[in-house]
């Protein structure tokens, strides 16, 4: 089996992250993902720039268009990744079901920066039966997944409290973990503004929020982009701390013990046991969950649904601000 696919936008998501480095070990773009998963075909992309055109068919030895219009004159896909800019993910989704409709979306996050434009999004794919998903790819990475199944088997026990830091944007960088915290602890309950933070551009904005979900709650805290990056998140379950560190490059786990010493008290007990993370290779993972929503499978994807509900959340939180 092997679906046709195609990219909107050769930025660096779409197709650049990864350009220069090892196949073998980095799969950060959804050009390299796509070209090397067998149950895919990576038959063109569209981008208007002429470089990112040319670099394209060099490195995939696939045509690339200046246009989605040219495209779907040439191309009837079955799968479409929207990774153009956030402004175009309307106008890329209503002309992908004015055509010939793909199967399925994917994505780049978010949906929409109004949240007119992302409820019309889902209803348009819904009335044409097409499947959309948000690329919020830590929901299928392995690492995380286990921290998921440990957490809804009780392993992980329950309520949490936590804190997550985020640079760069709620809505572009802090909504990724917002997303995860979502899969772990299950949907927003109400939030508490702690500070407006800065205004970023694109209408986004690096406020520090206390977030309640079902099961725990986070306090969300800004750092500034361009001192550097830093994303975590710690979270004190009943029974130990779940580490997610470097945007979840490590995950840490130190369960809680009886001291020897002191019958009376629990401390964490001793070495953290790491949980195989494989954040380097991200995207094929999102890939591999995607070829399984195709055959009808179970898939770890965040749905349109759900990308929604975290675009409403972190909307209501920025809206907060005044």
């Amino acid at each position: 089996m092997s679906w046709k696919a195609i990219i909107v936008g050769l930025g660096q998501i779409g197709m650049g992250y990864d350009l220069s480095l090892a196949p073998e070990i980095f799969v950060y773009s959804h050009a390299r993902a796509l070209s090397l998963h067998s149950e895919f075909n990576l038959i063109g992309a569209v981008d208007p720039g002429i470089e990112e055109r040319e670099a394209f068919q060099k490195a995939y030895q696939a045509p690339a268009y200046a246009s989605l219009k040219q495209m779907l004159e040439q191309h009837a896909p079955d799968i479409a990744v929207i990774a153009s800019p956030t402004s175009a993910h309307y106008d890329a989704v209503f002309d992908l079901l004015s055509e010939v409709p793909p199967q399925a979306i994917l994505c780049e996050k978010p949906l929409a920066y109004s949240l007119e434009d992302a409820r019309k999004m889902l209803a348009l794919c819904a009335e044409k039966k097409v499947s959309l998903y948000v690329n919020y790819m830590r929901r299928s990475e392995p690492g995380a997944l286990e921290v998921k199944r440990r957490i809804h088997s009780g392993e992980i026990a329950g309520p949490f409290k936590g804190l997550a830091w985020y640079s760069k944007g709620l809505l572009h960088n802090g909504s990724h973990f917002f997303n995860l915290l979502e899969d772990w602890l299950g949907t927003m309950q109400g939030f508490e503004l702690i500070s407006a933070g800065r205004d970023l551009a694109g209408g986004d904005a690096e406020p520090d929020v206390h977030v309640s979900f079902r099961n725990g709650s986070v306090t969300f805290l800004a750092v500034k982009d361009e001192n550097f990056s830093h994303n975590s998140i710690e979270l004190f379950a009943t029974n130990g701390r779940l580490r997610y560190e470097n945007g979840g490059r490590r995950i840490e786990w130190t369960a809680a013990a009886i001291d020897e010493n002191l019958k009376a008290y629990k401390f964490l007990a001793g070495d953290a046991a790491e949980i195989q993370s494989d954040l380097n290779r991200y995207q094929h993972h999102v890939v591999q969950q995607l070829s399984q929503a195709l055959k009808g499978h179970q898939a770890q994807l965040c749905d349109g649904i759900s990308g929604l509900q975290t675009l409403e959340a972190m909307h209501s939180i920025l809206e907060s601000r005044g």
